[in-house]
């Protein structure tokens, strides 16, 4: 039975992650590097919590039984020790990825299963540094956890039948609805997404419509909540540059190439939401969306 669940990485998607499982009564150690991320993590999971008592989904004793199942440190080994489940949510990075895992696998006992929440990077070759490939599998959770409903299941080459039940039916328990996929570059969401996302910052590159224009051909003419471009600023436009990578690399095929008006913004350090500026520009605190100056109409 899996009750003690460790969260590697303690940004957006791992605050996300420790924070749903400790409001459905799993024990959770949230770990990172930085004492003063951990700091924001709890402190994003505390207000993430008021934000739901106030829409009264919760009440202030479900708040403090939820922080008070997060545990927080630095010490990789001992947030470890005694954990069924490790779920890897670093930076999506494939170097980062398979050195921890292989760190994970020396660490971890034999019936540990090591889960990492990665897009798009190939659950396969992290499971290859193991000593237990069965073991390992993708939980890819998608963003803001807590509400989001979707947890793509991943099967590596290796992964046991009994893992993939034993996950599919945790995802279940967190009142998620888990899709299983096999292993392939960018698995189902982001094999989809990102082409259509880079698509419409193509769009927006050669001069075919503006920021607002495209994103609104998009939400009311396809029916989606939220414009690709507008999109691709929550995600953050230096993961999806990472992805594509990926899927260019995976697959050999340039239409995954990211496209170079992309390249160029993260490379200016105009990451999206997280940096304050995108495709379109963020003020702390708030969340109207304002043309960024570079894609403004003149």
């Amino acid at each position: 039975m899996i009750r003690n669940i460790t969260v590697i990485g303690a940004g957006t998607m791992g605050n996300g992650i420790a924070h749903t499982f400790a409001q459905h009564n799993f024990n959770v150690q949230l770990t990172d590097l930085s004492t003063e991320a951990l700091e924001k993590a709890i402190n994003k999971i505390s207000g993430n919590l008021d934000r739901q008592i106030k829409k009264g989904s919760i009440d202030e004793r479900i708040k403090t039984a939820t922080l008070n199942n997060i545990k927080t440190g630095t010490d990789l080994a001992a947030a470890i020790a005694g954990a069924d489940l490790v779920i890897e949510a670093a930076t999506e990075n494939p170097d980062i990825k398979l050195k921890l895992f292989k760190q994970l696998s020396s660490l971890c006992g034999d019936e540990v299963i090591l889960a990492t929440n990665t897009s798009s990077i190939s659950i396969t070759q992290i499971a290859a540094v193991t000593k237990n490939p069965g073991n390992v599998i993708g939980m890819h959770f998608m963003n803001p956890v807590p509400v989001m409903p979707l947890v793509e299941v991943i099967r590596g080459y290796a992964t046991t039948d009994a893992v993939a039940a034993k996950v599919m039916n945790l995802s279940r328990q967190l009142n998620k609805v888990p899709v299983e996929v096999n292993d392939y570059p960018g698995f189902v969401a982001n094999r989809i997404l990102m082409p259509m996302i880079n698509e419409a910052i193509y769009t927006l590159y050669e001069g075919v419509a503006g920021v607002e224009e495209i994103d609104t051909v998009m939400k009311l003419g396809m029916a989606h909540p939220m414009g690709p471009l507008q999109l691709a600023d929550f995600i953050g436009l230096d993961v999806c540059v990472a992805i594509l990578k990926v899927l260019h690399q995976g697959f050999g095929n340039a239409k995954y190439a990211p496209c170079p008006l992309l390249v160029n913004m993260v490379t200016a350090g105009h990451l999206g939401v997280k940096s304050g500026m995108g495709f379109y520009q963020y003020t702390t605190g708030s969340k109207d969306l304002v043309i960024a100056p570079k894609f403004a109409r003149k």
